[in-house]
């Protein structure tokens, strides 16, 4: 799946949270993120900080992949 917005990655963490079966608290509390960070995330709110983006994908199993476009 390519994500092209912070509101296609933020849905992307949303359905995968849900599929797991996290609540937003639950990350809270693993994380040390409040949940209005994660809530802001999953919103798609563009001035989310990246590590922190990067950190909750990671502890849902998805793995993000940036290559050059054209190539395969």
């Amino acid at each position: 799946m390519k994500v092209f917005d912070a509101k296609e990655f933020g849905s992307t963490l949303k359905t995968r949270r849900k599929e797991l079966g996290y609540t937003q608290k639950y990350l809270s509390d693993f994380t040390g993120f409040s949940t209005s960070f994660i809530s802001e995330l999953e919103n798609g709110k563009p001035t989310i900080e990246l590590e922190k983006a990067l950190r909750l994908a990671n502890m849902l199993g998805l793995d993000l992949l940036i290559e050059e476009r054209g190539k395969k």
